[in-house]
């Protein structure tokens, strides 16, 4: 069970650093299904970061590892991992909405300021997303800054952070002239912020990649937004205001057997360059 300051830290920051999650041995083990994981997905993809799009520039995403990589299914489903996500958010059940792999290359740009949730048709607002780094990760490498409370104050916008310049939620009067807060991530620790953090990141300023594999958990039972689409529920057919369940969304914890879930039947359709093809919402 987590100490409940790293709760009542969750709950009123909107993000905390977990400390010791995973030992070093799992983030060896694991930073190389990761890094294999990405290699096959990019290795159609020869373009320089300066012929990448803005968005693509802040880091290589590679989303749905956990289908088609069988040994990144164990991290994506960790038990200490998805434990720890579930009592955060205060949820008996919690499903997986998606994984991926966020590495900001060497000279990678800012990430630009954003919230999660407002990317994804799901109704209500208990989601997270964990954030697992294969080295320390400091302002140097590409650090992710929330703004403290920022989660619990109302605000759910889309900001399209995917062409050209984004709009900043940092002008919005809600949190404007709040200062982020940018933090250490050790090897082994697991970052969590909840879906409407306000979040950006750092630059890479060295010349490793910083290698960071995510996972996205929401409460089990909660349904479909009115608006927005994603092939985490078109991919079933999830109609507005059924709850969001298929394989496509397995539950993460509890998972008594320990076993890990089955990759998806319905597969998400990918575009010449191995990236899959996610509708901009």
């Amino acid at each position: 069970m987590i100490a409940p300051e790293l709760t009542d830290a969750f709950r009123r920051d909107g993000f905390v650093v977990v400390p010791d999650l995973l030992s070093a041995d799992e983030v060896e083990e694991f930073g190389r299904a990761v890094d294999t994981a990405v290699a096959n997905r990019t290795r159609a993809d020869r373009r320089s970061l300066s012929e990448k799009s803005r968005y693509e520039q802040s880091f290589l995403q590679c989303i749905n590892l956990w289908e088609d990589a069988e040994d990144v299914r164990p991290l994506t489903f960790h038990p200490r991992v998805t434990q720890t996500a579930g009592e955060l958010l205060g949820a008996p059940r919690i499903r997986l909405w998606h994984d991926q792999a966020l590495y900001k290359e060497p000279g990678g740009r800012e990430t630009d300021p954003h919230q999660d949730l407002p990317y994804w048709p799901i109704l209500e607002t208990d989601s997270l997303t964990a954030w697992i780094p294969f080295q320390d990760v400091d302002e140097r490498n590409g650090a992710t800054g929330f703004v403290p409370g920022s989660h619990a104050i109302g605000l759910r916008k889309f900001v399209n952070i995917f062409v050209g310049e984004a709009e900043d939620p940092m002008q919005h009067s809600a949190v404007s002239g709040a200062e982020p807060i940018f933090v250490k991530a050790p090897r082994g620790s697991v970052v969590y912020h909840h879906g409407l953090t306000v979040h950006m990141a750092r630059t890479n300023r060295t010349q490793e990649v910083r290698r960071v594999h995510t996972a996205i958990y929401f409460a089990d039972g909660s349904t479909r937004a009115p608006r927005g689409i994603h092939p985490c529920v078109d991919r079933y057919c999830i109609g507005v205001g059924e709850p969001i369940d298929s394989d496509a969304t397995p539950i993460a914890w509890p998972r008594d057997d320990g076993s890990t879930p089955p990759r998806p039947a319905a597969a998400v359709p990918e575009d010449s360059l191995g990236r899959h093809l996610w509708p901009e919402p």
